[in-house]
């Protein structure tokens, strides 16, 4: 009797293998180990016992998505208890590559479980071999379900929504960072630069982006006057520095400059003031997008530093599982592993260290906001996480929370309990999240509204065309029916004309048979009278004779 099968699991289906018996410790052998890549000797040691091939690319993915998460389908489950055997003393050992799967088909099945050692050599000859092991199964049949199913069940895993997907803001805040230090140093370069020929303009203006906007204006200082002060007081918003400016450049002792490279510094400025503006601009992106992402969140401790966190852990769902203690020293790692090492005093706090609260805070009472701040970021990241509408509500209360705090260790005031706090947030996040839910469907009726128009407005266009070319073809007809009346009427008169043609013929002839006839008319009567004549003259002759 066979006790050992083993489970595999492939894009075509189930399949369970029965293995003769086997020695744990010759498996590890090389020779062994070669011997499981030629399919003679591996058909050898295991047979195909059962088969059980997906239906369907629907079925199949959701086979493999409860195999990838460790539970036990119920295609698999009928699999095994139709085609393992049971009674017997001992009980039939199932080999699975999972150890998850297997706890589950354990757990479900009451199966003895086998995972590793001979089982994973196993499977690695009956992955290598599969095609030729299944009857009716050819090795791209077998690629092709393998490459649909990795399709399909890639595109289920990816899944997300795009407006709150935390990849946007990772980047954002890392290009802000390198921007942050790339405008550092190249208004550093600008200093230095422009300094050789108005070194007076480094100590009174401090802002690298004005500086730059500076240098491009003024340009030879020997060309500056009171004309530009109101355009230099635009750029420093004081008058009192654009007028020190214009007093510096008079008794500068900077050296002379040539124009080519004025035109060079002048470019150079040009491109880190534009740099300046695009900085700006993504912030005020960022700040958009953790408003759509995580604005419980911002609301707390501010958009910059909680998209460092957001980006320090990953994404907004790794934040999420953190616990608060992970957050509090979150960027503080080098610092924790030192004194782990020498067995010093742990940080206090990380990327935290940069919001409001722990800079407002006294030494004395730095760690302890720390603490009560990476609680409450922990609770915000939570609610952005997992809610479906998101609102800043409980982000305004959680902060207010830690404005609270802050008091109670300067004042001794007490703060707010938690529990009286959380339920104004649920009912005012209640409300909001109505309010935001009308809103969206006030938009989807507008868009159903649209979209009926538009339909509208298409089906009454295509009528419109349908009646012009209705009319059009009317008038085409009209127009037909005009001509082939003409062309009636025409043929009706030249038919006429030829019959009056033909009948003013016959008439000439006639009246030149009635012309004869009338000519003849007179030879014909005195012919008659003669004939006339003489019959009265036979008649008087007869009676004269009879009378004689």
């Amino acid at each position: 009797m066979v006790l050992l099968h083993v489970l595999f699991e492939h894009a075509a289906g189930y399949a369970l293998f029965a293995v003769k018996e086997v020695e744990d410790i010759g498996m590890l052998l090389p020779q062994v180990e070669q011997s499981v890549l030629n399919l003679g000797k591996f058909s050898s040691v295991i047979k195909l016992s059962a088969f059980f091939p997906f239906k369907s690319a629907q079925g199949a993915l959701e086979n493999i998505n409860a195999v990838s998460e460790g539970v036990v389908h119920a295609d698999l489950k009928l699999f095994l208890e139709t085609n393992l055997p049971s009674g017997g003393k001992k009980k039939a050992m199932l080999g699975v590559s999972d150890a998850k799967l297997g706890a589950a088909l354990q757990e479900e099945l009451n199966l003895s479980i086998q995972t590793g050692g001979v089982v994973a050599e196993i499977i690695r000859g009956v992955r290598l071999h599969f095609h030729s092991l299944v009857k009716g199964l050819t090795a791209q049949a077998a690629s092709k379900a393998q490459l649909g199913l990795g399709h399909s069940y890639s595109r289920a895993k990816v899944k997300f929504n795009v407006n709150r997907a935390d990849n946007m803001i990772i980047q954002s805040i890392a290009l802000l960072d390198q921007l942050d230090k790339d405008i550092n140093t190249f208004s550093m370069r600008v200093r230095e630069w422009y300094g050789y020929h108005f070194p007076e303009l480094i100590k009174i203006v401090n802002d690298n982006s004005m500086y730059c906007k500076l240098a491009k204006l003024i340009g030879n200082r020997k060309e500056l006057t009171e004309e530009m002060l109101q355009a230099i007081e635009e750029i420093t918003m004081d008058s009192g520095k654009a007028q020190a400016i214009l007093d510096a450049s008079r008794s500068s002792m900077g050296m002379d400059i040539s124009p080519i490279d004025l035109i060079n510094i002048e470019s150079f400025s040009c491109r880190v003031v534009s740099l300046t503006t695009y900085r700006q601009g993504l912030q005020e992106y960022l700040r958009s997008k953790m408003g759509q992402v995580a604005p419980n969140l911002a609301a707390l401790i501010g958009e910059v530093v909680g998209a460092r966190l957001i980006s320090h852990a990953g994404s907004l769902t790794n934040l999420a599982k953190y616990p608060a203690s992970t957050v509090q020293i979150l960027g503080a790692e080098k610092a924790l592993f030192r004194a782990l090492k020498t067995r010093g005093n742990t940080p206090k706090y990380g990327l935290i260290f940069h919001s409001t609260f722990i800079g407002r805070a006294a030494a004395k009472n730095k760690g302890r906001i720390s603490r009560y701040l990476a609680n409450k970021c922990t609770i915000a990241s939570r609610i952005d996480c997992f809610s479906e509408v998101p609102t800043s509500v409980f982000g305004d209360k959680l902060r207010d929370q830690v404005e609270e705090r802050l008091a109670f260790y300067e004042t001794g005031d007490a703060p707010r309990k938690n529990l009286d706090v959380m339920k104004e947030a649920v009912a005012q996040a209640s409300e909001v999240a109505a309010a935001i839910q009308r809103k969206l469907e006030k938009k989807e009726k507008k868009k159903k509204k649209r979209e009926k128009r538009k339909l509208e407005a298409l089906s009454t266009a295509e009528g419109d065309e349908e009646e012009k070319a209705n009319g059009e073809a009317e008038e085409n007809g009209d127009i037909i029916k005009k001509k082939n009346k003409k062309k009636q009427a025409a043929e009706e008169d030249e038919e006429v004309l030829t019959n009056c043609v033909d009948e003013a013929t016959p008439s000439k002839k006639k009246k030149k048979r009635k012309i004869n006839a009338v000519e003849a008319e007179p030879e014909v009567t005195e012919e008659a009278d003669a004939i006339q004549a003489e019959k009265k003259k036979k008649k008087k002759k007869k009676k004269t004779e009879e009378d004689e």
